[in-house]
């Protein structure tokens, strides 16, 4: 990807991170090596609802690092103020797509080893995830090196972009009523769930914005390459609850499945940007996986 750098960024959409220190309290019905193994990409129901007693004492704040990122010309000298330029740039686009007035802009709130959240408490093993009770996307910025180091993704800044953006993905269910109405279902696993649909059509999303990435001139992202999209779903591919449970579990198990296949995921993140119509990513549709 290639950056603006004369885009204006701003850094007051990644929030301030906490540091942590005990247990972990997780939902969902998953339990064991599954979290650790399979917690990827979770939206809801991976987390506690955020009436549980929290598990950490996040102790005190610190003023995000990255405040420092302010135009597009820093990436050049602080690699991490492209995670402000991937944040801004989706945000901006899904603006556009509502009306005025009607998106609701979030944070990004970076931490380390763990951290409580409305959603309950998380530690890193979880992964990124997107907490609808406080609209907030929780992201430590080591899962990156996580995701090829041990999922075999070939990694880089797109790679980057699309865990970020399928996260935003879930943003725009919880603003669409979508997450509300599979939550309400509760049906969280197995290879037609709703669950599976909800993170599909994430990806979908996802794929929107990389189509619209650069739509806007005066943006942060300058270039979206055919080699971008390939890493993009590359790192899709990667996280397909089949590759990952042949990968770690030696079999796998459709009954279990949360997320879709590694084909499943790169086909709705193509789809998503083939089209560039968020309209085009309706998975719940019959027949439509």
């Amino acid at each position: 990807m290639r950056y603006n750098p004369r885009a204006t960024l701003d850094p007051s959409q990644l929030g301030r991170g906490g540091r942590g220190r005990g247990g972990i309290a997780v939902g969902g019905g998953l339990g064991g090596v599954l979290v650790l193994l399979l917690a990827v990409f979770f939206g809801p129901g991976i987390l506690g609802d955020g009436n549980e007693p929290l598990a950490i004492d996040s102790g005190p704040t610190t003023d995000s690092p990255l405040a420092i990122c302010t135009s597009g010309a820093d990436i050049a000298t602080d690699r991490d103020c492209r995670f402000v330029a991937f944040t801004n740039s989706i945000q901006a686009f899904w603006a556009t797509q509502f009306r005025s007035g009607d998106y609701q802009r979030i944070q990004v709130k970076p931490f380390t080893t763990s951290i409580r959240t409305g959603c309950g408490s998380a530690t890193s093993a979880v992964g990124p995830f997107y907490c609808p009770n406080d609209t907030s996307v929780y992201l430590d910025f080591g899962f990156f090196d996580e995701l090829s180091s041990r999922l075999g993704a070939r990694g880089g800044d797109a790679a980057e972009a699309y865990v970020i953006a399928h996260e935003f993905g879930h943003h725009i269910q919880n603003l669409t009523g979508a997450m509300e109405r599979v939550q309400r279902q509760g049906d969280n696993q197995g290879a037609d769930s709703a669950a599976v649909r909800l993170e599909l059509q994430a990806d979908c999303y996802a794929g929107v914005w990389f189509r619209h990435a650069t739509d806007d001139e005066s943006g942060p992202i300058a270039e979206v390459t055919e080699e971008d999209l390939e890493t993009a779903v590359d790192a899709a591919e990667a996280v397909g609850d089949d590759r990952i449970q042949k990968k770690m579990l030696g079999q796998v198990s459709p009954e279990s499945f949360t997320h879709g296949t590694s084909a499943q995921r790169h086909a709705w993140l193509q789809q998503g940007f083939s089209t560039g119509d968020p309209n085009k990513c309706n998975t719940f549709s019959a027949g439509n996986l």
